[in-house]
């Protein structure tokens, strides 16, 4: 495994400060030397010569990028100082940005543990840490980042239900647990991407739904497990009150029931407050009897 190092560069400026000061002597003894020293001539020419050469040496680094630098196919080193800068000539240099970026994934379709198809998409926020890893470990680390990270998803998606079982209401699903889903994507990712250098800053799902052929008998069974749920809250709390109510009658002594009628007022009570239409109220004007 190739792993990043500091390859060798100077200040530019500093570098150009020379080369001006070398030509401008050079300049100034050509100018003013006997013509007939034709070997003071060669010496100077040549000396210009590796002047003019070392100005291929200079490039740019701007922020937040890097330049990998070869030498007859081999790796020495990477430069992330700012600003122009100086290294020699003959290495061949390639830029790798080392900004964040994201990107979103396409929808797809796979089929969460329980074998319901869904559509699933994520977006990936990621960075190049390491640029050697990044340029000679893999052929083209923005393609692998992009198909590893789908290949993760597909995984994820399959190893969670989208909805978690009506049995087990700690089980983590794709709807009803977002974070730790998002945590468990980004670590996934991030161990398939670490070998190329790549670090996952944040990783979660952007669109989940049943696919298009089951999703309206899904919503049919998410509005009846809501229905559920909610006669479940409604008698939970009728019962209650129909509890307070015979136990403020007994404890007041305001009217003494027999079993017989505490089963009717129960009952009437029950209905009033578990029915989902609104009661007419009938009064008895007669005997209690």
């Amino acid at each position: 495994m190739i792993n990043e190092k500091q390859g060798f560069s100077v200040n530019g400026y500093v570098m150009l400060l020379v080369i001006l000061v070398i030509a401008s002597v050079i300049l100034h003894q050509f100018l003013t030397a006997d013509k007939i020293a034709g070997g003071v001539f060669v010496i100077k020419g040549i000396i210009g010569g590796l002047a003019s050469f070392c100005l291929a040496g200079f490039f740019m680094v701007q922020p937040n990028q890097g330049k990998v630098m070869t030498l007859f196919g081999k790796y020495v080193g990477t430069v992330k100082n700012e600003g122009l800068r100086w290294t020699i000539p003959f290495f061949v240099r390639k830029n790798v940005s080392l900004r964040i970026r994201n990107f979103e994934s396409a929808k797809i379709k796979v089929n969460d543990n329980q074998g319901n198809p869904i559509e699933i998409a994520t977006i990936v926020v990621w960075s190049v840490t390491d640029t050697a890893e990044a340029v000679f470990e893999v052929d083209n680390y923005e393609s692998y980042v992009v198909i590893q990270s789908e290949s993760a998803l597909r995984n994820l998606a399959s190893s969670y239900p989208y909805d978690p079982r009506d049995d087990e209401e700690a089980e983590i699903a794709l709807r009803s647990h977002p974070a730790e889903i998002s945590v468990h994507l980004r670590d996934e990712i991030q161990d398939r991407l670490g070998r190329a250098g790549i670090t996952v800053h944040e990783a979660r799902i952007s669109h989940l739904a049943y696919a298009q052929e089951i999703a309206s008998a899904m919503l049919q069974r998410q509005q009846a497990a809501a229905i559920i749920a909610a006669r479940n809250r409604i008698v939970e709390g009728a019962v209650g009150m129909v509890e307070m109510a015979l136990h403020r009658l007994s404890e007041k002594e305001i009217v003494n029931l027999d079993e017989e009628r505490k089963a009717a007022m129960v009952s009437n009570l029950l209905v009033v407050l578990c029915g989902d239409k609104s009661t007419q109220p009938v009064v008895n004007t007669g005997s209690i009897y």
